[in-house]
Formats: structure tokens, C-alpha cells, sequence
């Protein structure tokens, strides 16, 4: 049995350029079915978030019209309920990385709102890329990537392939003119190579020993990345 500890968004909203607060949190798909997979795996799940919130689901996330139907929708709500980890996170600032063997980030808009400048999610994202951790990260959670930088202000993932939630996904969902800044935008400016492949089709990214999904429908292959990665 490994651990995995799974670096999860403590934000319920995000605020978007004009000031105004658009509700949100991670999204269910990107948490609750690599989560799954992880624990029909055999492995140890543990949650942290900023300050040791308990993490907020995205609304949004488990309507059946994002889920994909009905029963997709309530499945996600069972196991949603059934995964205690959830409603017992610890701090980030208490994480002891040694005691994990990956790292995972699931997405949502939260991360754009508090990850991408969480000082702990960025020393715990940095430490796992120093010590050769499997890392798996998807949709909006490549923002956590962001403050992962050095004492030199480089960003520690600059040079690796990556991918993430795409600009022309932000437009689709009707976000890009309303965003204070868009995801692609930011980790290129940090020297991230991003690719880019369909809207809304799974695109994995694996870069030594990181992992990157692009959006929900690329929560299930980077789970299965990952767990190659853990042998």
C-alpha cells in the first residue's frame, strides 16, 4: 500500500475581473474518480488543503448536464459522501512529504483562487518534483504548479511538458473575457511548455515523472498514468 496525498483547493469561489465572485471549489469528476482508482488500487488517500478547510465541491460539478447524465450525477454524489478523507483534510503546512509516495491536484476553479499562491501547496509541488514523486495534476489544477518556484523565482516545472485547461476551453465555457487571467496564458509565461489538444477530449501530458490532464474527461487517464508511475 502506498500513499497518496491529494492537494485539494479550499476556496468555494473565484474572482473574476470585474470583482465579483463566481462560486466554485474542486471540480467532482477530477477528485472522485481518481480518487476511486487509487483506492480499487490498494493505496492510502490523504486530503490537505490551504488552512485545513474542509474542501468545497463545485455545485456545478454534479449537475447532471456536467456529469454527463443523471446517474453519472448521482454516482458522483455517493461517492462524494462515501469519501471520508474529504470531510477530514489536513493542513498543508502540516504536510510531511516523506511520508508520501505521489502527489495528486485535482481541478475546479478553486485552484485559480487560492493554490496558484499557496505557499505550502508550492514547497509540497516543488519537494515531490526534487524527489522524483509521481505527480499528477488535471484541468485547473496545473494553477497549484504556479507557486511552485525558488529562491530565484524560477518556477521548478519550467521546461516540462505539461498540459491543463486550455484557453479555448475557458471561451467555451464562457469564462475567457470574464477571468482576471487564464490558466494557459500564466504557466506559459512560467516557462511551462503547454500542449494543447481538443476542447473537451481527454489529452494526457507525461513528462518524466509528471502527469497532466487537460480537463474532466482527462481525470480517468491521468489516474492510470499515475498508477503506472507507482508501479
Amino acid at each position: 500500500m502506498l500513499k497518496i496525498l491529494f492537494v485539494v483547493t479550499g476556496s468555494d469561489r473565484w474572482t473574476l475581473a470585474d470583482g465579483t465572485a463566481h462560486r466554485t471549489g474542486f471540480w467532482a469528476e477530477e477528485a472522485l474518480i481518481p480518487y476511486e482508482e487509487f483506492r480499487s488500487a490498494g493505496h492510502e488517500i490523504t486530503v490537505a488543503t490551504p488552512g485545513g478547510v474542509v474542501p468545497p465541491v463545485d455545485p456545478a460539478s454534479l449537475t447532471p448536464d456536467a456529469a454527463g447524465g443523471p446517474e453519472t450525477a448521482a454516482k458522483l454524489e455517493k461517492a462524494l459522501g462515501e469519501a471520508a478523507e474529504f470531510r477530514a483534510p489536513v493542513a498543508l503546512a502540516d504536510v510531511r512529504l516523506d511520508e508520501y509516495d505521489a502527489v495528486y491536484v485535482p481541478g475546479g476553479h478553486g485552484p485559480m483562487e487560492d493554490l496558484a499562491v499557496d505557499a505550502d501547496s508550492g514547497r509540497i509541488l516543488a519537494q515531490a518534483l526534487q524527489r522524483g514523486l509521481p505527480v499528477g495534476v488535471v484541468c485547473h489544477g496545473p494553477a497549484a504548479l504556479l507557486a511552485a518556484v525558488g529562491p530565484d523565482g524560477a518556477n521548478a516545472y519550467a521546461g516540462y511538458r505539461i498540459t491543463g485547461f486550455t484557453n479555448a476551453e475557458e471561451r467555451l465555457a464562457g469564462f475567457a473575457e470574464k477571468a482576471r487571467w487564464l490558466l494557459q496564458d500564466r504557466l506559459t509565461a512560467a516557462g511551462l511548455k503547454v500542449e494543447v489538444g481538443e476542447p473537451w477530449a481527454p489529452h494526457v501530458e507525461v513528462d518524466r515523472n509528471v502527469v497532466t490532464g487537460q480537463n474532466p474527461a482527462s481525470s480517468a487517464p491521468v489516474a492510470a498514468e499515475l498508477l503506472k508511475l507507482l508501479g
